[in-house]
């Protein structure tokens, strides 16, 4: 056999090439060892009072760090052993009866495989979670229905999950990693949040500190910590794929801001740690996105911060009280900022000031847009709305907004939000008929609103503008998300109050996108329809 110099000074080179390569990983690897090494050392316990009724201090792992000696020199299982032990299984049990769980998945897919219905509603995302048994015979005893998981934040038995984990359960049973069982305490729940707060008998347990979830950046290591499909503790691996998600499954009155990560997260992982390589819990899993229920690398887990004031408020004062500007907003792409002559995405517009609210008494406007709130600049609707319900009712904030061509600065006393503030998703139709539009609402009918209509609509006697009474599903209007009974109020930001007015304005615009404020039961909103072109 006849062997080409070339070939072997290629076989020489390449050989070399591949020992350098191992050389530097070993060395990458030695470096990261001795960075997850020199967390800084524990300080202490933090302490702070408990609730109402002389209750004990509770003390958190606040201000804990990881031992020294945790390096990554076997992989991540120096975190692992460290974490571990704090995570635990949570067994509920319930009569059986109709349960209002928020689900743990949601499917992307069924959007594309179902037309609208007749009543014209959004198709919604679907988010499930296992049921109770609901035969006759199991009425009245108590009978599995879920299991999730917890992370222990206090030696002394607190421990931090999902809502959904425990959201109609009679008897919640913990269980530790070292195989005890003990019957739980729900010491409170925040549905808006998904956050849950448990107390279990017990004394020098271990737990996991809080890390500083703010401080985590898009590509970070991180592990995800649980009991998924019940197959017993699990730990994966991957990293932050994105922050500050919000997957709108909640409805009006949630609260997200979610950590997106790829670690695999399936059911039962609700409720467990996502903690970063220091050992410090950065977020607590919540939600995956799945057509199947199954992990695809998309999961969602809430904040650490977010998660620890809501724990704080339920502890402390039995619910989470949360400041409230009093508006309505909603983030908007380049074309709907053309419209007010905005050259910016980032901001939050406001689409509805409230009567008497802290934001009418400021001098907040329809039609604003907040570009800073406390000095941190808004980058969409989302990061406001949380902003403002983590900070503490009566405190007096600043706001900047854009306005007329210039940014101004408004300051607002927030008060307190109502728990039960939520919105109204209930629709009525309207009467048949009306006139097509043409330009850029072609596909619609619309027709003067009349006292009759605006009361089957549940709308002021105030309200004025056209309704739309029939929208052709495949026109661009319904996919901007117009439907039959909105009542459109202005064109272009001009007001219009019958058919005639509202022809006018649509054949000023022409063609061109359009934007209409529209009105419904559930409040106003700023539509952009875009043309077919």
């Amino acid at each position: 056999m006849h062997t080409n110099v070339d070939e072997i000074v290629i076989d020489r080179e390449t050989s070399r090439y591949n020992r350098l390569l191992l050389a530097f990983a070993g060395v990458a690897v030695l470096i990261v060892g001795a960075l997850a090494g020199s967390v800084a050392t524990a300080r202490g316990w933090t302490p702070f009072k408990g609730g109402a009724g002389g209750k004990a201090p509770v003390f958190y792992a606040a201000d804990q760090r990881v031992p020294q000696n945790l390096t990554l020199t076997g992989g991540f299982s120096g975190v692992a052993k460290v974490v571990t032990p704090a995570v635990v299984t949570i067994n509920t049990e319930s009569r059986a009866r109709s349960q209002q769980r928020l689900p743990f998945f949601m499917d992307p897919f069924r959007d594309f495989f179902n037309t609208p219905d007749q009543d014209d509603e959004p198709t919604q995302r679907r988010r499930q979670t296992p049921q109770s048994p609901q035969s006759p015979q199991g009425r009245g005893r108590l009978l599995p229905s879920g299991v999730g998981s917890g992370v222990i934040v206090s030696p002394d038995g607190y421990i931090l999950t999902n809502n959904h984990v425990v959201d109609g359960a009679d008897r919640v049973r913990v269980e530790l990693n070292d195989r005890r069982v003990f019957t739980a305490k729900i010491v409170g729940t925040d549905p808006p949040s998904d956050v849950a707060v448990l107390k279990i008998d017990a004394s020098d347990l271990p737990t996991i500190p809080f890390g500083d979830s703010n401080a985590v950046e898009v590509g970070d290591i991180v592990l995800a910590v649980g009991n998924p499909l019940n197959i017993g503790q699990t730990v994966t691996m991957g990293i932050i794929s994105a922050k500050s998600r919000s997957t709108g499954i909640g409805g009006g009155n949630s609260y997200e801001d979610f950590l997106q990560t790829d670690a695999a997260i399936n059911r039962g992982n609700s409720g467990g740690a996502l903690v970063n390589l220091g050992g410090e819990l950065i977020g607590i899993p919540s939600q995956i996105l799945s057509g199947s229920g199954g992990n695809i690398g998309i999961g969602f887990a809430i904040p650490s911060t977010m998660a620890r004031k809501v724990m704080d408020d339920l502890i402390r004062n039995g619910k989470v009280r949360r400041g409230m500007l009093g508006i309505r907003i909603r983030s908007f792409d380049a074309e709907t900022a053309e419209q007010f002559g905005y050259n910016s995405t980032k901001g939050a517009l406001v689409e509805v000031v409230d009567p008497g609210s802290p934001a009418e008494a400021a001098g907040v406007r329809r039609g604003d847009i907040v570009t800073e709130f406390q000095g941190q600049r808004i980058e969409e609707s989302a990061q406001l709305r949380n902003l403002a319900s983590q900070t503490a009712p009566g405190t007096t904030v600043k706001l900047k907004v854009w306005r007329d061509g210039a940014e101004r600065e408004l300051t607002a006393k927030l008060a307190e939000m109502d728990p039960s503030r939520a919105e109204t998703e209930a629709r009525t139709r309207p009467g048949e008929g009306g006139e097509e539009a043409d330009g850029a609402l072609s596909g619609v009918k619309v027709d003067n609103l009349t006292p009759e209509i605006a009361r089957r609509l549940n709308l002021p006697d105030s309200a004025r503008g056209v309704v739309i009474t029939d929208i052709d599903p495949e026109s661009p209007a319904y996919g901007s998300g117009l439907r039959r009974g909105d009542v459109i109020e202005e064109v272009a930001r001009q007001s219009v109050t019958n058919v005639s007015e509202f022809n006018a304005a649509i054949k000023n615009v022409g063609r061109k996108n359009i934007l209409l404020s529209v009105r419904n039961q559930a409040g106003q909103r700023y539509v952009l329809v875009r043309t077919e072109d």
